[in-house]
């Protein structure tokens, strides 16, 4: 049995443990609800970008002269994964989920006979996915600790994509993150990025013309070649910015968790060190009585 000085010991140290988790917990609240509002914020520029982009697709997918970057190159031998994770964990299993939806991904892939690339986003994913996939990782980032998330962040992994793709790197790119469903809800996902054309959701909802017919000046085709890099951009800092506020809520949860198993924790230490303290008090009694009889 452990001794009153080691009991008192742990006692400290559990209680030291369980300051610094409230404070994290308290930390992630507040940083949920920053990162929580930037996601919500950009939600309608996202929804508008989309329908414009469903309302020229139609139009052009079937055009000779359409992107590539919009219809694709016909082929789908090599897929580039992008998954996004976050730099830090203490975060229950955000970034492990992610990390199995891509395993799952790559396993589905290459049964298919596909060739799989991958660029991570995030230190936890490449970590977690040199142990079996070093090999198939070409290029990894770091978000500088969730500071670097933001548009400029968006852009530069955007234009990362279509340079691999305009160099022939890749057929498809599917992108991997976590979807933000509630403060205590976050759902891995795996979307299309690139044909532009299979990322665009059929339910979107499209501008209603009532009938309309527009001419755009300039064509089609020159204004797709403007939005559509905009257009990848603009799903990739979504999918940044969800993640962000999936990460902060999933850290408040597990540190939510943590404080309270801490608390549990210290009340059964307490109790042992009581238990503990009143048996030897009652041995020492025990032992001056007897001293005192045998006098």
């Amino acid at each position: 049995m452990a001794s009153l000085k080691e009991l008192r010991s742990r006692i400290a140290s559990v209680k030291s443990t369980q300051k610094i988790t409230k404070a994290m917990q308290m930390v992630a609240a507040a940083k949920l609800r920053r990162a929580q509002d930037a996601a919500e914020a950009a939600g309608p520029y996202a929804e508008r970008m989309a329908s414009v982009m469903a309302n020229l697709s139609t139009s052009m997918k079937a055009s000779p002269g359409a992107s590539t970057l919009l219809v694709g190159t016909g082929k789908s031998e090599v897929v580039l994964l992008l998954v996004l994770t976050a730099d830090r964990g203490l975060c229950g299993g955000f970034n492990t989920n992610i990390v199995r939806k891509t395993r799952e991904r790559i396993t589905d892939l290459q049964a298919n006979g596909k060739t799989v690339k991958i660029v991570t986003v995030g230190k936890k994913g490449a970590d977690q996915l040199k142990r079996l996939y070093k090999s198939l990782i070409v290029k990894q980032y770091d978000l500088g600790g969730g500071k670097s998330v933001g548009r400029d962040a968006a852009s530069e992994f955007g234009l990362m994509v279509r340079e691999m793709f305009e160099a022939g790197e890749f057929d498809v790119c599917e992108l991997i993150s976590s979807e933000f469903v509630s403060v205590i809800s976050q759902k891995p996902r795996s979307q299309t990025l690139v044909p532009a054309v299979d990322a665009i959701d059929e339910n979107v909802k499209r501008p209603d013309l009532q009938g309309a017919v527009y001419e755009y000046e300039p064509d089609e085709e020159e204004i797709l070649n403007v939005l559509l890099p905009r257009y990848v951009d603009t799903v990739i800092l979504s999918a940044l910015l969800e993640n962000s506020a999936g990460e902060m809520g999933a850290r408040m949860a597990a540190m939510d968790n943590a404080t309270r198993n801490a608390g549990d924790l210290i009340d059964k230490l307490n109790l042992v060190y009581n238990r503990t303290r009143q048996a030897k008090i009652t041995t020492e009694l025990t032992e001056i009585i007897s001293g005192a009889e045998a006098l």
